[in-house]
């Protein structure tokens, strides 16, 4: 029984951590990859159109 609790118990930290880290509104790590990808599609396409 014991094990059983500490197995649920890590795996609510993970879940925890898991939704502070990658997939926090502005700060997580999803948010910064898509602006970052973003801003380097913009100066992907402003060297395209500037040849």
């Amino acid at each position: 029984m014991r094990n059983i609790l500490m197995t649920v118990m890590m795996l609510v930290v993970v879940i925890l951590l898991f939704n502070n880290i990658i997939t926090k509104d502005t700060t997580g790590t999803s948010s910064q990859i898509t602006s970052q990808g973003e801003a380097a599609n913009t100066k992907i396409s402003q060297m395209l159109s500037s040849r």
